[in-house]
């Protein structure tokens, strides 16, 4: 296969600034010439291999944060939201997109802040009545939606939160350590544990200093949730410092990126970086495997997989989702090319919605994207029990995958016909911004093609795209 042309000029141009170099002082360190290094900062020619070696020998430079995993994604995300009807028949072509997502990520990130600003503003139109007479009827940014952007540009991984996880669990080698050191810190703090059977999981008294923790859920959710509860209550300066450097909008933002950095916290406690990276790579993901050994559930493994981008100790990187019976997500995120729709749900031929159909199995797929790349997916329902009878049941379905390059690190892939083209199903992201044009179970035309219909003719769509 032929090596793929890397343009990473906005990252030579602020890993020099941070170094305090000028470009000249650059380019001799890199043994380049002013010219070339000019040409390299402003994405008019690749990092040629000399860069790339230098970088790593001359300042011990991650290599792989050169990929286009960033720009990948403000492409696709650019791309959903001119598929928005409102810019009619103005989709710029997709050397565009990428020029801008590689040369003005800042810009990118600036448009798809403004189209979320449209969206919210219209729908909050289409409900006027609702909003007409109370006070706070204005117009501002979904704060789950800002909170889910922070993890999605962050790569779903931050680094001062997992390396302080880790420190927390270092000694400790099962999971039963781990909820012992957790439940001795909580003991140094004056806080008794107790079981409770009503409507919470965790619910903390903070006047009597008591954490209540559900006796209906699983034991690896109880110590999920006592590891969260811990985090709130001894890493709050390093949670407030990491929302302090996000910037978030609203303090509703804030309050729901904080539950989701003690979130991340507990996953990470759970399963240590250095320990989880190695057994992983070791059993080659074996998701149940991995779930035994650490004491988490299939969902946790699943999440921490996806978070598994430390710089100089990467793992496998996957794209994670969840979604309902509905077919909306959510949970999302990809260290991959693949990246989700960030408005309404997923391909129907992905086979993540399949799952519910066969509870308690895996299910694998080959699936290929109109963009070529080829992947393994990995579906399985975990629908989550009330705890007695009558109480309603959470159904959910999660899919893992990676780029079929690394079938070799998945016990999963044995057996698979990787070889054979015909065993990749053509798979899309939304049908709004598909390029398919045969696709059987499309559900709406591809507004960046024009239709044709034809009155006396019906194939598998009623018209045909152009």
């Amino acid at each position: 296969m032929r090596a793929q042309k890397i343009y990473a000029g906005v990252k030579l141009r602020e890993m020099r600034r941070t170094l305090t170099l000028t470009q000249k002082e650059f380019a001799e360190k890199l043994g380049v010439s002013l010219p070339y290094l000019n040409q390299m900062e402003n994405n008019k020619r690749p990092i040629s291999t000399t860069v790339v070696l230098a970088l790593a020998q001359e300042f011990g430079f991650d290599v792989t944060e050169l990929s286009s995993a960033d720009s990948e994604r403000l492409v696709s995300d650019m791309r959903e939201a001119l598929a928005d009807p409102v810019f009619a028949d103005d989709m710029p072509p997709l050397s565009d997109l990428r020029l801008t997502a590689s040369n003005a990520p800042s810009l990118a990130r600036a448009f798809l802040e403004l189209h979320r600003a449209y969206r919210e503003t219209h729908e909050r139109l289409a409900s006027l009545d609702e909003a007409l007479g109370r006070e706070d009827a204005r117009i501002q940014t979904s704060p789950w939606d800002e909170v889910r952007d922070f993890f999605h540009y962050c790569d779903n991984y931050i680094d001062a939160v997992d390396r302080a996880a880790e420190h927390f669990a270092s000694g400790a080698d099962d999971p039963r350590q781990i909820r012992d050191l957790a439940e001795a810190r909580l003991s140094e703090l004056g806080i008794k544990i107790a079981g409770s059977d009503g409507p919470h999981l965790r619910r903390f008294d903070a006047v009597d200093r008591i954490l209540y923790l559900s006796t209906l859920a699983e034991p690896e959710t109880r110590t999920f949730q006592l590891l969260l509860q811990l985090a709130l209550l001894t890493q709050d300066k390093l949670l407030e410092a990491t929302l302090d450097l996000a910037r978030f909008q609203t303090e509703a933002a804030r309050s729901i990126a904080k539950i989701g950095l003690a979130n991340y916290f507990a996953g990470a406690a759970l399963m240590p970086y250095g320990a989880f990276l190695q057994a992983a790579q070791t059993h080659r993901h074996d998701l149940e495997v991995l779930a035994t050994r650490f004491g988490a559930s299939i969902e946790q493994v699943c999440h921490r997989l996806s978070t598994m981008q430390r710089p100089g100790a990467k793992g496998v990187p996957f794209f994670f989702v969840r979604v309902d019976q509905a077919g909306t997500i959510t949970k999302r995120h990809s260290a991959t090319r693949l990246q989700f729709a960030r408005f309404g749900g997923a391909c129907a031929l992905w086979n993540v919605h399949r799952a519910f159909e066969t509870p308690g199995r895996f299910l694998r797929q080959l699936a290929e994207t109109p963009d070529g790349v080829r992947y393994i997916s990995l579906a399985r329902d975990v629908s989550k029990s009330g705890g007695h009878f009558g109480a309603p049941v959470r159904r959910f379905a999660v899919a893992l995958g990676c780029e079929v390059r690394h079938a070799d690190a998945l016990v999963y892939a044995d057996d698979l016909d990787l070889g054979n083209a015909r065993a990749f199903e053509p798979i899309g992201i939304s049908c709004r911004i598909c390029e398919r044009t045969d696709c059987h179970q499309r559900s709406v035309p591809p507004l960046e093609r024009r239709l044709q219909v034809t009155p006396d003719e019906r194939g598998v769509l009623p018209y045909q795209v152009g």
